[in-house]
C-alpha cells in the first residue's frame, strides 16, 4: 500500500499565471535505469520508515506516529522543493480547499495503513495495499469519467479476486472484532483512500505544480494529524505519550524515511516514463517478506502469496494497457495535428 500518502507521483502542473520563465534546463532527461533504482530505492527506505513505524506502534499510539512521519517527513520535503528553487512558489495556488480533501483523504489512508501494519505481518499489509491501482481505475471510470474497457475491467476484477485471497485468512479468524479482522479491514480501507487521493491528485495537477502539492500535504498532515489528540480522551489506548530516547528515534526515523522516500520517488519519475518504472513498485513485498521473516519471525501464509502474484499481475497488466493507450492518443494528436512545413 502506499506507505506515505504522498502526492510526489503526480507530474507538474501548468505554472502560475503570468510572465512566462525558461524551463530549467536539466530537470528531466531519459535515463531509464536511474529512475529505476530510484524507484526501487524508495520501495526500500520506505519499507525501512514501516519497520520503524511497527516498531514504535507497541509502545505508543498510531495517531502520534503519523504526526512524526509527516512533521519529521516535511523538512526533506522543503529541503528538495528549495534546492529547485520554488520554495516561495510552493505555498501558492488557488485551490486551498482542493489541497485541504487532497490531504483529509491522504491523511485518512495513512491512519489506516499504519494501523493495518501495526496489527498485521509485513507481506499481508503489503499485499493488501496492492489494491489502490485497481480501485484508482475504478474510481476514474466513476469520478472522472475516464473510458475503461475490457481489458482493463478484466485484470481489476482478477486483481479484486486477488485480495479477496489474500484477506480470506484473516476476516473472521479471531471472531469480527480480532485484531487480524481490523487490521484487513483497515488495510483494504488504506488502499481505497490512497486511490482516492490519488484522484485528488490527478485534479489538482491541472493546475498544480508537484512541488505545491507536495508542501501543502505535509503542512496539512502535520496539523490534521494532531486531530488525534483528542482521541486519547475517549480510548485511552490511543492517548498521546512522551516517548523514551529509543521511541523518539524510532519516531525520527519513521519521518526522515518517509520524507527521503518521497524525494527518491519524485526523482525517479524525472529519469523515466511512469509506465517504465511504476511495476518496481511491487519490489516492495521482496521487502516485506524478507524483512518480516528475519525481524519479525513473520511467515507469510500461502494464500497471501498466492493473492499478491494475482493482484500483481492484474497491475502490470492494468500499467500496461495504461501504457498502450498513452501511446495511442500521442498517436492521435500528432496525426490530428498540422503538419509544419
Amino acid at each position: 500500500m502506499p506507505l506515505s500518502g504522498d502526492a510526489s507521483k503526480a507530474p507538474d502542473g501548468p505554472a502560475p499565471v503570468g510572465p512566462k520563465r525558461p524551463a530549467p534546463v536539466g530537470m528531466t532527461r531519459s535515463a531509464p535505469l536511474l529512475g529505476i533504482s530510484l524507484k526501487v530505492g524508495s520501495t526500500l527506505v520506505f519499507s525501512v520508515m514501516v519497520v520503524a513505524l511497527k516498531i514504535a506502534s507497541e509502545r505508543i499510539p498510531v495517531g502520534e506516529i503519523v504526526f512524526a512521519r509527516n512533521f519529521f517527513g516535511m523538512w526533506p520535503v522543503l529541503a528538495m522543493v528549495a534546492f529547485r528553487g520554488e520554495l516561495m512558489i510552493a505555498f501558492r495556488t488557488s485551490r486551498p480547499l482542493g489541497h485541504l480533501g487532497r490531504s483529509a483523504v491522504g491523511m485518512t489512508s495513512m491512519i489506516l495503513s499504519f494501523t493495518a501494519f501495526s496489527l498485521l505481518p509485513l507481506p499481508d499489509a503489503t499485499a493488501i495495499g496492492f489494491a489502490t491501482p485497481l480501485i484508482v481505475v475504478v474510481l476514474a471510470w466513476a469520478v472522472l469519467r475516464e473510458t475503461v474497457r475490457i481489458y482493463r475491467w478484466s485484470a481489476v476484477g482478477v486483481g479484486f479476486l486477488g485480495i479477496l485471497v489474500i484477506l480470506s485468512p484473516h476476516i473472521g479468524e479471531e471472531g469480527y472484532g480480532g485484531s487480524q479482522t481490523i487490521g484487513a479491514l483497515c488495510g483494504a480501507g488504506a488502499a481505497f483512500f490512497a486511490a482516492f487521493a490519488m484522484i485528488f491528485v490527478r485534479k489538482l495537477c491541472e493546475s498544480e505544480r508537484t512541488s505545491t502539492i507536495v508542501t501543502w500535504f505535509s503542512g496539512c498532515a502535520t496539523v490534521f494529524s494532531l486531530l488525534t489528540i483528542p482521541l486519547g480522551w475517549m480510548v485511552p489506548s490511543q492517548a498521546w505519550v512522551v516517548p523514551d530516547m529509543e521511541t523518539a528515534g524510532l519516531l525520527l526515523l519513521v519521518g526522515l524515511s518517509g520524507g527521503v522516500g518521497q524525494i527518491l520517488l519524485t526523482q525517479s519519475y524525472r529519469f523515466a516514463d511512469a509506465s517504465t518504472i511504476a511495476p518496481f513498485d511491487y519490489a516492495n513485498m521482496i521487502w516485506a517478506v524478507a524483512l518480516g521473516y528475519f525481524l519479525f519471525a513473520e511467515v507469510p501464509m500461502p494464500e497471501v502469496l498466492i493473492g499478491a502474484g494475482i493482484v500483481i499481475a492484474a497491475g502490470v497488466f492494468v500499467i500496461y494497457r495504461e501504457h498502450i493507450l498513452g501511446l495511442d492518443r500521442t498517436k492521435n494528436r500528432r496525426a490530428s495535428s498540422p503538419s509544419k512545413s
